[in-house]
């Protein structure tokens, strides 16, 4: 299994559901941004999650939008995700995936991007707008390295499509908790629920769910049907309003959702 498989297995042997704490690089400052990363391993996020800043976050949501924009106006580079990962990854032992938009691999290069990312410690890509059928360069590029692909999964998504993203994915598949950009609800749709048991049954190992869960009380929802909670707005929240220990705070607090009835996953 991969580092990214593994944290997951680790996680419900423990009888946890995967707590999967997604970040924005550079947000405040590049530093702030790395040591935030190491609060959450710290804390308990069992996978951390990067998105590098991007000019056209079409799927962010507001509170990840302004941060991405403040990370920009401070001077934003590429080279600043592989240097933070480099020192995230030196500090601990969870495994660090990225979220990034297509276009800045593709002007960096695939090969490139996929090889940077190896050496900084990187475990692998999540790529929300890009589709398998339109990454062969990538899947290539993650086939040779070893780094997981994870693709997304969304609630419209026709059969062929969901065969497609299963066969596609390594790590996990990101499943969509329902239409729409990040950020908090209220209340999970229960398409997420029906989206993992479709996913389940074309084949899906690992299904975790992102967009929309801000409480511990939703991860422990998801824990019933799914392998893994991803959180980010309000982890994006607490370090903007309060730094990195209120970053901590909230994630022991979400952590504490991750207590699962659910049994343990097949080696």
């Amino acid at each position: 299994m991969s580092r990214v498989e593994q944290a997951i297995q680790k996680a419900h042997d423990a009888a946890r559901t995967a707590f999967i704490g997604y970040l924005p690089v550079g947000f405040p400052d590049l530093d702030t941004s790395i040591q935030a990363a190491i609060a959450l391993a710290e804390n308990g996020v069992d996978i951390i999650e990067l998105g590098p800043p991007y000019s056209d976050p079409v799927m962010d949501g507001a509170i990840i939008q302004e941060a991405t924009r403040t990370a920009l106006a401070a001077g934003y580079r590429t080279a600043d995700l592989f240097a933070a990962l480099r020192e995230i990854t030196a500090a601990t032992d969870v495994p660090v995936v990225v979220m990034t938009y297509w276009n800045p691999v593709l002007q960096y290069g695939v090969d490139r991007y996929a090889d940077d990312l190896l050496a900084a410690g990187g475990a692998g890509l999540i790529t929300p707008d890009i589709t398998p059928e339109s990454a062969a360069d990538w899947i290539a590029a993650s086939e040779r390295t070893g780094l997981d692909r994870v693709f997304l999964a969304a609630p419209t998504s026709t059969d062929d499509r969901l065969d497609l993203v299963v066969a596609s994915s390594t790590g996990f598949v990101y499943t969509v908790s329902t239409m729409g950009i990040t950020g908090e609800r209220a209340d999970l749709d229960l398409a997420a629920r029906t989206l993992v048991s479709r996913l389940r049954e074309h084949g899906a190992v690992r299904a975790c769910v992102g967009i929309g869960i801000s409480t511990a009380a939703q991860i422990s929802a998801v824990g019933e049907y799914a392998d893994g909670a991803i959180v980010g707005t309000a982890l994006v929240r607490a370090l903007r309003d309060g730094g990195v220990p209120a970053l901590a705070e909230v994630t022991r607090t979400l952590a504490a959702g991750t207590a699962s009835a659910r049994p343990a996953l097949e080696n």
